[in-house]
Parts: structure tokens; C-alpha cells; sequence
């Protein structure tokens, strides 16, 4: 009994009151059904301006229209395929898995085990953790309308109107949900993606005979009560979750204003989105530019935002405060440091749920590098490397540069250290949480070598999943670390809590002819007071790695030591551990899992190293 109360209150400490009383508030809305007062189902149909008027109005965005898009245009086959599977309703999940949707359940059914959900019920009454449904992600999936960009891009290389496709789609989600009844109406975040990738939609097709009066006054009704939505639940993404949810949300309100300037609530929405959209960038990206999420895709999600906020601003001549351009620069600095040049990648670390909410390019969404050129643009007028996505912004005539990739930095407040070489990557996590943590990931370290990923982060699979695999792929086990007596760095909880944060993190990273990371953590506080100590060696230029593990106050419980390696590099990779006595330690090598997009598992070797002392020395040697 006292160990849970002891947990409790370890959470509530991290988390904090306002916390604790808007959870039990919000809990006690779905319970007694003010929600569905306070979100009616099925009302008033709201008219605001006629398609004439719109168009008239010349509302500022990145294209006039698809007839306006300065772009050479090139299909290629690539695309040609994704189109053909799109419209066939072979729909791309996260990036990678594809699955046939059934027409008229696409919006209701979990493709990945059938499930279908109760779209008369009040989003209140659904559940959005449930082991019947699965994971609730699946069904949300289409419903964001972020496949519709291959379409449109499809659309404007081959010449071929899909007009009567795309606007087909938006009036049949319509009128398969009804304001506020079934999962799409769960998550603010979900219908916020919804409401941009739709405007996109209408300002490209704004001169199609397939956009009549109707269909428009239609989907302008659905968008007001979406956008009445968010904002009447914005405060559960700003105080109850307060990541990338909060960022997406009160950006949508804020551009409301700008492009539905005549919905009048839009005034008031985006004076409060604005307000809040800078009070959250300011919070969630720290003074280093790190994220608060410890997420490299969830990173990359604030990066397409800020590019939309920032755009836009632009072409309605808005600025925000300085700080936001600061903590975008700041973050294309982390992002830069940690890419793979090479294979255009990060490492696998952090939650990564597949999201990619606007892809211009052809390129692999584990391809970071539209993204960050995309901001850079926005930013600066300068990229990397020229992107086709930059037309569909609205940008042109980039002055290209070289990717900034000093060979040692560390991002202190974030907790990350990095080595860049010629040809390799040395990749280092080791932080205090100040927020919320997804994964017992402390000390974590990533190899790559010329574009490959020797030495791996599992990545995160799903969120709602069997528990072996919710304690590989979010554990300390799925990372390359340490455990003590096969227990997580913190205690795991429900879903995404965990208590025991680790809340005191040192270490330093330098040159003195050899690269030397030395890194402290305060680990382990469910299990007793122990330090885990990392010290990493390695000479220039070649690829060899000494690491030394040393725990202190774990008494004679046993000390495993993990890595995760790529199976097609396992033959390039040697180990060698010896223990505080010089003792050789053998291996225990195992087939584990690897989850580079999300819902999808693959083959990854787990190595280990086990003892009761208190050191393993480990030699880790790669011929590439």
C-alpha cells in the first residue's frame, strides 16, 4: 500500500495540481454528461458567405489556386502508384502499412482488427483506450485527410482533375459523421489536422465545377462546428496533455481568423489561439532548441507547424512574437545536428505514431530533410536541398546551403550529445526530465556509418498494444542502456504515465584527442538510491567504441547492459564485455523487435551483458 501511495504522489509532484484538478474536472464532465451539452450533436446548420464571395475575397494562403502553382511538372511512377492506390482506397497508414477500406465504413472501422465503432454515440461516451477497439489511431488515420497531398500532387503533374475525388471524400465524411457523434470528434488534435488539410483542399480546387454552392456552404457549416470544438476543448491538450496536441490546436484557432476571417467567432478564436500558440512554442521548445516531447518526430511535427504559422503570417503580413523565429531556428539547430546526412534520417528515437501531416515530396517519411528545409524557407529563403514542397508553400528561388553539422555538440537542456564524423554518427541521450517522459531511454546510444543504423532505437510500434511489447518498445530494454534486475530506469504505469522520473542528469562531451563522453543519472528510485554512470571513448575517424557501465547502490541486484542491432549489420558488429574484475561476459543474444514506422514490427538482435558486480567494459568494434 505505501509503495502506491508513495507513486501517486511522485506523479502528482511531476505533474502538479492544476494538473490533478483538471484531470478529476474533465473526468467528471464525461461522467455526467455536460460534455454533450457543452458539444451538441446535430446543430444548427451555420451559413457564413457564398463560394462567390470567397472566392472574391482573395483570402491570402499558399496557392491561389491549382492553376497559379509555379512548379515544373513531372510524374513519376512512384506517385503514379500511390494515386492509383488512394483513390482505390488502398489507404497508406503511417507512412508505411496499407490496408483496403471499405467505403462505407471508412470512417468507423479499425482496419487493423475490424472493429467497428458506434458513430451515433457522443464522442464523449467513446473510449479512446479499449482493448475490444484496439488502437484508436487506426480509425483516426484517414480521417485526417493528410492522403489527400499525393492526390493533389498527382492531380497537378499529370494534368488530371481529381477535383470531384477529394471533394467527394470531405462531403462523404460529413455525412457519415455528425457533428460531435463518433471517433473523429475524440481528439482536437485529430480534427484540427482535418480542418488544414481540408482549406488546402478548397483553395486548390477553388475554380473546379465540382466545388458548387452547396458542397461549400456544406463543408464551411462542418468546419465552424469543428473549429467550435477545438476551441471549447482546447484546455484538455494545454493543461491535461501539453505537447504537440497543444501546439497543432491553438494554431488552428489562431489561423481560424485568418483564413475564416467571415465566421465571426473567428475574431475572438484567434486572438486566444494566437496567444496561446506563442505561450506554447515558448514552453515546449527549450532555450536549446530541444523538444520537450524527447521525440524526433514529434519534433518534426511542431517544425511543419511552425512553417503553416509562419507562412502565413507572411502572406497576411503578421508576424509573431521574436521568440517563436528563435525557437524555430533553435530547432532546425538540434535537428541539423542529429540528422543522418547521408540517408536523409534521425535516429529512431522517441515516440514516433507515424505522423507526417503534410507531405509535399516523394521522399520517405523517415526523410527529414523537406521537412526542415521547408521551415528554413519560411525562415530564411535558404535550404539545403532544393525541395518541390516549396512550391506547394509558396516559395521559390532558395539559396542553398551547407547543413550545419558541428563535429561535437550538446544540447544541455534537452539532454543530447552528438559526435559527427566524416562518416559516422555518434548519438547520445542523457537528461533530466523536466516534463513528461514517454520511454526509460536515459543513456541511450545510437551508431550509424555511412547512412546505415548499425546500433538502433527499437522506436515505439503502438500505443495500445500487448504488454510484452509495451514493455520492449517503451522500456530500457528496447534502448541501449542499462537495466538493474531486469526493472525500468523509472516505474511504469497506465498508458503514458511513468513515476521515479529521472530527475538529476550530468554530462559532458569533448575532444581531448579522443572523443570522451562522460554522463550521470539518477536512476532507479523505485528500487533504492543508484547512479548510473556512462563513459564513452572513441578515437577519430575510426570505428571502434569503448563504453563502461558503472552502477552504484544496486546492492547485489544484477546489472544487464542492452544492445539493440540492426540484423542486416549483425555480422559487422563485434562485442566484447569483460566486468569489474576484467572477467569475460558472454552474450546472451536474443530476437527482439524494431519499429521504424509506426505499427509495424520488424526483426532487431538484442544483445546483452549480464553481472552482479558493479562495472561492464564493453568493446564495440564495426567494419562496415
Amino acid at each position: 500500500m505505501n509503495t502506491k501511495i508513495n507513486s501517486i504522489l511522485d506523479f502528482i509532484k511531476n505533474m502538479g495540481w492544476r494538473y490533478v484538478g483538471f484531470r478529476i474536472w474533465h473526468l467528471f464532465q464525461m461522467k455526467t454528461g455536460l460534455f454533450i451539452k457543452k458539444f451538441p450533436a446535430a446543430p444548427a446548420h451555420k451559413s457564413f458567405i457564398s463560394l462567390q464571395e470567397w472566392k472574391d475575397a482573395k483570402i491570402p494562403f499558399f496557392i491561389e489556386s491549382r492553376e497559379e502553382i509555379k512548379l515544373d511538372k513531372n510524374l513519376n511512377v512512384d506517385l503514379e502508384v500511390r494515386f492509383r492506390e488512394s483513390v482505390n482506397n488502398n489507404i497508406t497508414f503511417f507512412n508505411s502499412q496499407q490496408f483496403q477500406l471499405k467505403r462505407e465504413t471508412q470512417w468507423s472501422v479499425n482496419p487493423s482488427n475490424g472493429y467497428k465503432y458506434d458513430t451515433s454515440k457522443h464522442w464523449s461516451q467513446i473510449a479512446d483506450l479499449s482493448k475490444e477497439a484496439g488502437d484508436i489511431k487506426f480509425v483516426w488515420e484517414k480521417a485526417r485527410f493528410s492522403f489527400i497531398y499525393d492526390i493533389l500532387r498527382y492531380d497537378y503533374h499529370s494534368g488530371k482533375d481529381q477535383s470531384a475525388f477529394i471533394l467527394g471524400e470531405i462531403e462523404d465524411f460529413i455525412d457519415k459523421n455528425a457533428i460531435n457523434l463518433g471517433p473523429q470528434y475524440k481528439c482536437s488534435q485529430e480534427i484540427s489536422l482535418r480542418v488544414l488539410n481540408w482549406t488546402y483542399a478548397l483553395h486548390y480546387y477553388k475554380n473546379s465545377p465540382a466545388l458548387k454552392d452547396s458542397l461549400f456552404d456544406k463543408i464551411m457549416n462542418s468546419i465552424y462546428w469543428q473549429l467550435h470544438h477545438v476551441r471549447n476543448n482546447i484546455h484538455f491538450s494545454r493543461i491535461a496533455v501539453r505537447n504537440n496536441h497543444a501546439i497543432t490546436e491553438s494554431l488552428t484557432l489562431y489561423l481560424s481568423g485568418l483564413l475564416f476571417p467571415f465566421i465571426p467567432e473567428t475574431k475572438k478564436w484567434s486572438e486566444d489561439g494566437l496567444k496561446w500558440f506563442e505561450q506554447e512554442v515558448d514552453y515546449q521548445i527549450y532555450d536549446d532548441g530541444t523538444f520537450l516531447q524527447y521525440s524526433m518526430n514529434y519534433h518534426r511535427v511542431v517544425v511543419q507547424l511552425l512553417t503553416w504559422g509562419i507562412r502565413l503570417n507572411d502572406l497576411n503580413g503578421l508576424r509573431f512574437k521574436d521568440s517563436v523565429y528563435k525557437k524555430a531556428q533553435l530547432s532546425l539547430n538540434f535537428l541539423d545536428a542529429c540528422l543522418d546526412e547521408k540517408s536523409g534520417k534521425l535516429p529512431n528515437y522517441g515516440s514516433n505514431d507515424g505522423a507526417l501531416f503534410f507531405k509535399f515530396t516523394d521522399r520517405d517519411y523517415r526523410d527529414y530533410t523537406s521537412q526542415l528545409d521547408d521551415l528554413r524557407m519560411a525562415l530564411s529563403v535558404q535550404a539545403v536541398r532544393p525541395s518541390e514542397s516549396f512550391a506547394w508553400y509558396g516559395m521559390n528561388n532558395p539559396v542553398l546551403i551547407a547543413r550545419n553539422q558541428p563535429e561535437i555538440t550538446q544540447f544541455k537542456a534537452g539532454g543530447y550529445y552528438i559526435i559527427n564524423e566524416k562518416h559516422s554518427k555518434t548519438f547520445i541521450r542523457c537528461g533530466a526530465y523536466q516534463d513528461r517522459p514517454a520511454q526509460a531511454d536515459n543513456l541511450h546510444l545510437d551508431i550509424w556509418i555511412d547512412g546505415d543504423n548499425y546500433i538502433w532505437d527499437c522506436g515505439s510500434y503502438k500505443y495500445n498494444t500487448e504488454q510484452k511489447f509495451l514493455d520492449h518498445f517503451m522500456g530500457t530494454q528496447g534502448h541501449n542502456t542499462v537495466t538493474v534486475d531486469g526493472k525500468d530506469q523509472m516505474k511504469k504505469g497506465g498508458r503514458f504515465i511513468w513515476y521515479y522520473w529521472v530527475k538529476k542528469a550530468n554530462a559532458i562531451l569533448n575532444k581531448p584527442g579522443y572523443y570522451t563522453f562522460n554522463g550521470t543519472i539518477d536512476a532507479f528510485r523505485h528500487l533504492g538510491t543508484i547512479k548510473h554512470n556512462r563513459t564513452v571513448i572513441k578515437k577519430p575517424e575510426i570505428h571502434n567504441w569503448k563504453v563502461e557501465d558503472s552502477v552504484t547502490g544496486k546492492s547485489n541486484k544484477i546489472m544487464t547492459q542492452h544492445w539493440n542491432v540492426n540484423p542486416l549489420l549483425k555480422e559487422k558488429v563485434t562485442f566484447a564485455a569483460r566486468d569489474e574484475y576484467d572477467n569475460i561476459i558472454s552474450p546472451n543474444i536474443e530476437k527482439k523487435w524494431y519499429s521504424s514506422y509506426y505499427g509495424v514490427k520488424e526483426e532487431s538482435i538484442a544483445i546483452s551483458f549480464s553481472t552482479t558486480t558493479s562495472v561492464i567494459n564493453t568493446q564495440i568494434s564495426i567494419k562496415p
